[in-house]
């Protein structure tokens, strides 16, 4: 009990970090992610091509790796802390899922809505947003939720930026009292609560906004 007792500040300094990490990057990947899907769909076949290239090369590479190159890049170019750094390498990575993501989803969305659409005069790019994204990210919930769940556990890589999220504060812990197994399994414990109520509170959205016959 005292170790807990111990234990618990280490716990939830890095909880806070971990959770802001995971929405920073799960949100910049989100919009990212989402226009780079738009330009796959409507942008032309060249740009289409183009950011296939670009999704499968980050893809394709280990996340760690993209991590610390993306990292040291951001670092040449604009003076950020390491934690505003991270989110954003891991956005960027994270992006390329979701762009995949919203793609499917658009390409799901019957093509007689833009069509119908465009019939009343709408611009194109109204009626991308006003009629295609907000169907199409109804399509994306499921598998969004994937990479959300993905992105909660990828948020531990940015410990090797120095970041204090919680893989780093259980390590801190552990080499001040001694105490590798609880702080690891509670570390554990902890993001396994984390994916299952992201991921239950992401099915229950998706069972509540679902057209019934789409």
């Amino acid at each position: 009990m005292e170790e807990l007792t111990v234990l618990v500040p280490y716990i939830l300094r890095g909880l806070s970090v971990t959770l802001e990490v995971t929405a920073a990057a799960l949100s910049f990947g989100l919009f990212f992610g989402a226009f780079l899907a738009v330009l796959r769909v409507y942008g032309g076949d060249l740009l289409s091509k183009l950011l296939t290239l670009y999704t499968s090369i980050l893809r394709a590479l280990p996340h760690i790796l993209l991590l610390l190159v993306i990292y040291f890049l951001i670092a040449r170019v604009v003076n950020l802390s390491p934690f505003w750094a991270g989110s954003l390498s891991l956005g960027i990575i994270s992006s390329a899922y979701q762009a995949e993501i919203i793609r499917g989803a658009i390409l799901a969305v019957p093509g007689g809505q833009m069509m119908a659409a465009r019939s009343i005069g709408m611009p194109r790019f109204k009626a991308i947003w006003h009629v295609i994204l907000p169907q199409a990210f109804r399509h994306a919930i499921p598998p969004w939720s994937n990479e959300a769940a993905i992105v909660i556990k990828d948020s531990s890589l940015v410990y090797v930026l120095g970041v204090p999220e919680i893989l780093r504060q259980a390590q801190y812990y552990s080499a001040r009292e001694y105490q590798p197994f609880l702080a690891y399994v509670t570390v554990a414990i902890i993001y396994f609560l984390l994916t299952f109520i992201t991921n239950r509170g992401l099915d229950a959205l998706e069972k509540r906004i679902r057209i019934p016959g789409f």
